[in-house]
């Protein structure tokens, strides 16, 4: 008689966690440039008890976030291994981003039952003076997408964090802080938490190239599956399939998404075949999240900057608005003036789902182009007209 066919023989996914956006490699592939330059400019934190701050600065899926986390997983490490008391606190500023939202999560990282309204400002940064006093401890704070925070005007905070310790005399510092941006921030900050930042302590974070995206997957893959699941024409697929974008979340969220296919379909190989359809499923679930939320104003004018683009990299303003007011009248909307048009265009850039820059021409004019940074037009165009054309 025939053995009863097990699924652990079709298995290929050995350890799905280690695909999570949460996991944190012990190395990260192709950022130790940024690892060494924190590293240097926080040396004297643990070695003089000083404080340090820093950003981090780039597209999403390059790193920043991750770097972060490892390199204040060592920082602590390294602070035991010195007898130097170490914590840190990621803060995503999109989803906290308000001052005591923000605070509010320090405080309660010492102690979880800080009631979570009633207190101000000024008394949830008493207590958390007390907290780091008490436990002689120095605090990161790694402030994750800062510029939602500038943008909705609670910059102060980021001044009164940057300042923590004015008041202290003597002794030793007890917080340092690093914010992460998509956006260089610097030019975001008043006058006032201008002074206390370095323009030299920016750290960049170029978009990944097609081979060190193959890299990155290729150092996930033993950790995350059973060993020949997945071969090396899987992997540069995969890497091909998000070098447009450079983002390394997408590259190990296609790479997750082609192994639970082929585990649904009982296979014991991550196919070609499953990169393309995860590949699919994906760009739907990362711009989706983003675009639904929009309103159908601004969908327009998205619509209107991915049709604009589909010959060319850049198109100016003067382009996409005549694009906006022909998509307005296609879908039975009027086409709002000059001026709002402009101000949708702003925060589908704060959004990050278009950029701008401004050139000059010769006649001493200045000219706004537009671009897409992302994803492919040709995908964004497609979803934009399909939840255009269910509403």
């Amino acid at each position: 008689m025939t053995a009863p066919h097990t699924s652990r023989a079709a298995r290929v996914l050995k350890d799905p966690s280690k695909l999570s956006f949460d996991y944190v490699p012990e190395k990260l592939v192709h950022r130790e440039k940024q690892m060494e330059r924190l590293w240097m400019m926080f040396r004297p934190v643990l070695e003089s008890g000083v404080s340090q701050t820093a950003f981090l600065i780039g597209n999403v899926g390059t790193g920043k976030t991750a770097t972060s986390k490892r390199f204040c997983l060592d920082l602590v490490k390294e602070g035991t291994n010195m007898g130097k008391a170490m914590d840190f606190i990621v803060v995503n500023c999109r989803q906290r981003n308000t001052e005591s939202s923000v605070l509010l999560r320090l405080v309660t990282h010492f102690d979880e039952r800080f009631p979570d309204r009633g207190f101000s400002t000024a008394e949830m940064l008493r207590t958390l003076h007390k907290h780091l006093d008490r436990l002689k401890v120095h605090l990161v704070v790694v402030l994750d997408e800062a510029d939602v925070l500038l943008r909705k005007g609670v910059g102060d905070l980021i001044y009164l964090l940057s300042r923590f310790d004015e008041e202290k005399v003597g002794g030793k510092a007890s917080m340092s802080l690093i914010l992460i941006s998509q956006k260089y921030l610097l030019d975001m900050l008043d006058p006032a938490s201008m002074s206390t930042f370095r323009r030299a302590n920016a750290i960049i974070f170029d978009k990944y190239t097609t081979e060190e995206l193959k890299d990155i997957v290729a150092s996930r893959v033993p950790l995350a599956f059973y060993p020949g699941t997945v071969p090396q024409s899987t992997i540069e697929l995969i890497a091909d399939a998000s070098g447009e974008l450079g983002d390394a979340r997408f590259a190990i969220e296609i790479l997750e998404k082609a192994g639970m296919l082929a585990e649904e379909e009982g296979s014991q190989l991550v196919t070609p075949e499953n990169v393309r359809t995860a590949k699919a499923l994906t760009y739907n679930v990362v711009t989706s999240s983003k675009i639904e939320v929009l309103d159908v104003q601004k969908k327009l004018v998205l619509l209107a900057v991915a049709r604009a683009s589909r010959e060319q990299a850049y198109v100016t303003t003067r382009e996409v608005e005549t694009a906006y007011k022909v998509a307005a009248e296609e879908y039975g909307e009027r086409a709002r003036g000059h001026t709002q048009f402009w101000a949708y265009l702003q925060q589908l850039a704060n959004e990050g789902l278009v950029e701008t820059k401004v050139t000059g021409d010769p006649s001493g004019g200045r000219t706004t182009y537009i671009s897409v940074p992302d994803m492919p037009v040709k995908v964004l165009r497609e979803l934009l007209e399909g939840m255009l054309g269910e509403q």
